[in-house]
């Protein structure tokens, strides 16, 4: 005897492992179903973006549009994009994080 009960803790511990996994997987959909929008250069470029990091739209104010000055619409453009990237990326962490509690998991992502 005097094992501690070793085994069914083990179970115990598979189980939980498994239902965070599912939980995991869930959210994982979830969070990839999601979309976000976010504008840069003070609202004359919206991106549009989902939780798989798809851009699914660019909408652009006309005045951005300047023949003459491209190099700014570029860099708005660019601005944009990276801050939609951004924002996929903290948000599923933010999640992920509250999920697992904080407790890393090697190998869970």
């Amino acid at each position: 005897k005097g094992m501690g009960g070793g085994p069914s803790d083990m179970n115990g511990l598979i189980r939980q492992a498994q239902k965070m996994q599912e939980n995991m997987q869930t959210l994982q959909a979830d969070l990839e179903a999601r979309e976000y929008e976010i504008s840069a250069g003070g609202g004359v470029a919206t991106v549009k973006i989902n939780g798989k990091r798809e851009i699914l739209s660019i909408d652009l104010k006309p005045e951005i549009v300047d023949p003459e000055d491209m190099e700014t619409l570029c860099d708005v453009l660019v601005a944009a994009v990276n801050e939609a990237i951004k924002k996929v990326d903290s948000v599923s962490e933010e999640e992920m994080g509250k999920l697992s509690g904080g407790f890393g998991m090697p190998g869970m992502f």
